[in-house]
């Protein structure tokens, strides 16, 4: 049995046009923005509140950056699976800075097209890429997230 998981799973929205690079030997890497919302009615006023969290989600599988590159844009709803990563980096003066990122690296990623707004998707809207065992590819057969209403009443 295993130590110890990395594991984060996130259902949000894109809040930009993914940003792709390549590295210096070609790879490209690209990187995504995901808003996710936490929504709830407060007890006292009856009021509907919300709170907004931004995660940096970056992926380094080639096929998973292919199909984002491609598919995603600014607004698009997905389904992703991957590690939380701290880097450390020195700015241009010189300080340590920190980094904490969502990472899909090349064997243990999920990316789940949660809509169709982008040309070429496949018209069922809930698409899984997943770069799992090394044999990354569209899986027709994996279920995946239903896109339903979370916006339910919780009794407690």
């Amino acid at each position: 049995m295993a130590g110890s998981i990395n594991k984060v799973i996130l259902v949000g929205n894109l809040g930009a046009d993914p940003r792709v690079s390549n590295t210096q030997s070609g790879a490209k890497i690209v990187n995504l923005s995901i808003a996710t919302t936490e929504t709830w009615k407060d007890k006292l006023s009856g009021e509907r509140k919300d709170r907004t969290e931004w995660h940096r989600v970056v992926i380094f599988n080639p096929q998973l950056a292919d199909v984002a590159e491609r598919y995603l844009r600014k607004g698009s709803k997905v389904y992703l699976e991957g590690q939380l990563q701290t880097r450390k980096w020195e700015d241009t003066n010189g300080q340590e800075k920190y980094s904490t990122e969502v990472v899909l690296q090349n064997f243990n990623g999920n990316l789940v097209l949660l809509d169709a707004k982008g040309d070429g998707v496949p018209a069922g809207g809930n698409d899984v890429f997943s770069a799992a065992s090394g044999n990354a590819g569209w899986d027709s057969t994996a279920s995946s997230v239903p896109a339903a209403d979370l916006d339910d009443d919780i009794p407690f």
